[in-house]
């Protein structure tokens, strides 16, 4: 029984950690473009021009 409340604490703080890591990449900007995703693959890619 104390192994399953020890599995239990773990897991709510790896969930935890990578809640803060997903809080702080949004806080940092990491999601900011949007309009870059909708329009990469209009672009040429640079050596396939070189040939």
């Amino acid at each position: 029984m104390s192994v399953i409340v020890v599995l239990i604490g773990v897991s709510i703080v790896i969930a935890g950690g990578f809640l803060a890591a997903f809080l702080w990449a949004v806080k940092s900007g990491q999601y900011e473009d949007k309009y870059t995703p909708s329009v990469r693959m209009l672009f040429d890619d640079e050596e396939k021009g070189k040939k």
